[in-house]
């Protein structure tokens, strides 16, 4: 497949193939596939990386007893996957939407627990709302005849419906890849097993809202680029700050995913769509190895994922030592390593733009931010001192784990420079004044001082140490969110639920409702069950009255 996409990229080839399912009031409903050097390219990514974690996971998951049923969710995630990616129709884009949203529920609870519950429960209904917004985006599309959005994306760029359709794909876009105000989600799927982490944050869910943005980057106006710059940048620096505040293992390269897709929507919306698709391409490859190498961590651990307890583990397993320092590297953008190549460009192009002050410096301090909270990684981790149990395990001794690292540790260091080569044919010219040229390196030295400073600080010694801890605990929590998604949704609601059941429905309504209706009916019945009863003595007295009557009667007449 990637020779495929390098055959299409030389000879600018595209190929469309459509199968009409159904056809209902001149408007089609066709299974569409869309075959060009993106989608080849980023399916050939999704299959790879998709391989090492199914290698990786025989060992991870030794000894569970739904061993196949693991591997035939994360086979249907990634089938889900290359539906979104090969459709250029909404209809079919959603088949794959919508089957990533659900079977990524099914791995989030997939160790069943409450933690795991309430985290796929967070993760299938924040999804839900991107689902919707594309269902409304096909309603909207019945008005063009077809739902091939790319066929008219650019000359419809000025029509009111398809600005109506941008907001909303948007909106479907910042729920996948977990922006402001979704953020919340992408920490609590961690709940999910590590393998299935590193394809989520890698190369499937996550990256299905930036490419679908990629896809539809013709149609975006003015107003929605603004919006999702704003957006995109203020996820960027949330995510970096909580990072260097989280002790997490999966949560830091969870919080750092989250950066990274900021960084990806910031420079797309800036309209550089082939730099972002260029940065999702090397970010899949280092962030799987990054998931990898955690997960192997954690398993030598027993389980333990507090960088707190982790320490010097150079010495205990440097092979994945070292393939988790080349990927942090990676990560930070170290020169001639694959994420220097994309990010590097990015913070170019855009010190390049006419921009304001916010955006430059908020793209510089978020990859200080970056490099700060990766050194603390490192430092906490690999360095340090040995804080687990004397009496341990560590080793470096499974082979299937080593052996799905191992495959993707080539492309983390070589894949930048490959992929530069191949996607831009003419070459980006940069041309910045000394300094701006050298501001990302500036940046990345005063992070990575700052993340060594931070991995020293130590709250319990500090003076005022419940300050710090608030503070701590607001920057790791992403500035509150969690809290403000689930119970400030659904804590509210469930009170006011609570107060109406037990003053309306169990309340007035019963005592004037049904428990009234009942009392009355009670009543009417007591009386004819009466009447039915005593029939004899009734009838009896019945035929006093009347003797009576007749008596009365007589004697009234006889007068």
């Amino acid at each position: 497949m990637f020779m495929l996409s390098l055959y299409f990229m030389v000879m600018d080839f595209m190929v469309i193939l459509e199968f009409n399912l159904l056809t209902i009031n001149s408007s089609s409903i066709l299974m569409t596939i869309l075959l060009d050097w993106m989608s080849l390219l980023f399916m050939s990514f999704v299959l790879f990386i998709s391989s090492m974690v199914v290698i990786y996971s025989k060992d991870y998951m030794l000894g569970d007893i739904n061993l196949n049923r693991f591997i035939m969710l994360v086979s249907m995630f990634v089938l889900s996957m290359m539906l979104l990616i090969i459709s250029p129709n909404m209809i079919s884009i959603l088949l794959g939407w919508d089957g990533l949203g659900l079977v990524s529920y099914c791995l989030v609870i997939y160790y069943q627990n409450v933690k795991s519950y309430n985290a796929g429960m967070l993760t299938a209904l924040t999804n839900r709302i991107g689902d919707v917004a594309l269902l409304m985006v096909i309603a909207w599309m019945l008005n063009y005849g077809s739902w091939n959005y790319i066929y008219y994306m650019d000359f419809m760029k000025l029509d009111f419906s398809m600005k109506i359709i941008s907001y909303l794909i948007l909106l479907a876009a910042f729920t996948k890849s977990a922006q402001i105000p979704f953020s919340s989600w992408l920490p609590a799927a961690m709940a999910a097993p590590t393998p299935v982490s590193s394809l989520v944050h890698s190369s499937t869910l996550v990256t299905a809202g930036v490419y679908l943005l990629i896809r539809f980057s013709n149609c975006l106006d003015y107003n929605v680029m603004m919006l999702m710059l704003f957006l995109g940048t203020l996820t960027m620096f949330m995510a970096g700050l909580g990072a260097n505040f989280e002790f997490d293992l999966k949560k830091i390269i969870a919080l750092s995913t989250l950066s990274q897709l900021g960084l990806m929507m910031s420079i797309l919306a800036l309209g550089e769509f082939n730099l972002a698709f260029f940065h999702l391409l090397t970010h899949a490859l280092f962030k799987a190895t990054l998931f990898m190498c955690a997960g192997c961590i954690i398993h030598n651990l027993g389980d333990c994922q507090d960088i707190r307890y982790m320490g010097g583990l150079v010495i205990h397993m440097p092979l994945t030592c070292c393939i988790f320092n080349i990927s942090n590297l990676s990560l930070c953008g170290l020169p001639f390593m694959s994420g220097f190549y994309s990010k590097d460009l990015i913070l170019e192009i855009m010190s390049m733009n006419y921009l304001n002050i916010y955006i430059y410096l908020i793209f510089f301090i978020s990859t200080g931010l970056t490099v700060s909270y990766t050194i603390r990684l490192i430092y906490y981790t690999i360095m340090g001192s040995f804080n687990y149990f004397s009496l341990n395990t560590l080793n470096d001794t499974s082979m299937m784990m080593l052996g799905g690292m191992m495959g993707l540790i080539f492309l983390v260091i070589m894949g930048g420079s490959i992929l530069m080569w191949l996607i831009f044919p003419t070459p980006y010219f940069v041309c910045l004044p000394y300094y701006m040229k050298m501001m990302a390196l500036i940046v990345s030295l005063i992070g990575g001082w700052l993340g060594y400073e931070l991995s020293q600080f130590n709250l319990s010694y500090s003076l005022n140490t419940l300050t710090n801890l608030k503070i701590s605990l607001f920057f790791s929590s992403m500035w509150n969110m969690p809290v403000l998604s689930t119970l400030g949704v659904s804590f509210y609601p469930m009170y006011l639920g609570k107060y109406i059941y037990k003053n309306l429905d169990q309340g007035w309504s019963e005592y004037l409702g049904s428990q009234n209706l009942y009392y009355n009916l009670k009543k009417s019945s007591g009386l004819i069950q009466f009447l039915s009863k005593n029939n004899l003595k009734l009838y009896l007295i019945m035929l006093v009255l009347w003797i009576i009557y007749l008596f009365v009667f007589m004697y009234s007449n006889s007068l």
